[in-house]
């Protein structure tokens, strides 16, 4: 027997999730009412719908600075979109204000993995095995793989942890975005100064 899917249940799951009301009573038909599934459905699907807009070009946006208030640390980002009309709306600028704060806050040096050099990522695989000689070799490659991927979550502003919700990567909130507008979203560079530094 399938749980009958009310219009609150639809517009409770739409306001958690920022899904729209059909993608949502879609989910929610789909779990057989179970919010937790219609939610992971619903997460799949943005992913899915994130990855097929990547290649669309990204002409529109905004530069937003962020001064800390000790006037000892200043970020300057540049968040690209496809159209004037999403750059304009509130949700969009408060996302790029949010992204000033994580960088002011969490100092990350590039934007995703395919910045990093290569003479950079051949240096901290070298230093992680160096940390660990004497041990089998396909231990080392395990720890050395997850070294790199505490470097990357450090060093890489869509790998780290939102600042505002820790449990999610920057990524997944820009992915969560880019399901929500409709359209391809893309930290175009930053710069992050620090007095003295």
């Amino acid at each position: 027997m399938s749980t009958p899917i009310t219009a609150k249940m639809v517009n409770d799951l739409r306001v958690q999730t920022g899904a729209g009301l059909l993608d949502c009573k879609k989910a929610l038909t789909e779990s057989n009412g179970n919010v937790e599934e219609a939610t992971t459905i619903l997460r799949k699907k943005g992913v899915a719908s994130a990855a097929k807009k990547a290649d669309r070009s990204t002409k529109e946006g905004v530069i937003e600075s962020y001064i800390h208030f000790s006037g000892k640390v200043g970020v300057l980002i540049e968040v690209n979109c496809e159209t004037d009309f999403v750059a304009r709306t509130d949700e969009f600028r408060s996302f790029v204000k949010d992204l000033c704060l994580q960088i002011a806050a969490a100092n990350p040096t590039y934007v995703s993995r395919d910045q990093v050099p290569e003479a950079e990522l051949n240096a901290e695989k070298e230093i992680a095995a160096a940390q660990v000689q004497g041990k089998p070799p396909a231990a080392v490659q395990k720890i050395v793989e997850g070294k790199l991927e505490k470097f990357y979550s450090t060093a890489c502003l869509l790998d780290q942890p939102f600042v505002k919700l820790p449990e999610k990567s920057v990524k997944e909130i820009l992915t969560e975005k880019i399901a929500k507008t409709g359209e391809n979203i893309q930290v175009g560079r930053f710069v992050r100064f620090q007095l003295g530094g």
